[in-house]
């Protein structure tokens, strides 16, 4: 696999791919883009309770689920072993 930068990452996403840092721990994990997200919530934020949400990137987690809204820390950003997910 071909190490790369976080701006290369952030390209290979808006490419549709996975990408993850090699020295993270958890099994599976990686990062995608995501759009047309939507959720449901019980609170009263307007008329609609379903709600749609602005393209985001999405972690998929060790445990298996997804969480939007990742946010890169300091040495994610200035790392260069970022890698395709196949």
């Amino acid at each position: 696999m071909k190490a790369m930068t976080f701006g290369q990452a952030i390209e290979a996403m808006k490419q549709g791919k996975k990408v993850a840092r090699n020295g993270w721990n958890g099994k599976g994990m990686f990062l995608c883009l995501a759009s047309d997200i939507e959720f449901h919530t019980e609170a009263e934020i307007g008329p609609a309770r379903d709600v749609a949400v602005s393209p985001c990137i999405v972690m998929k987690t060790a445990k298996g689920d997804f969480q939007p809204g990742w946010l890169a820390s300091q040495p994610d950003m200035l790392s260069e072993d970022w890698t395709i997910v196949d």
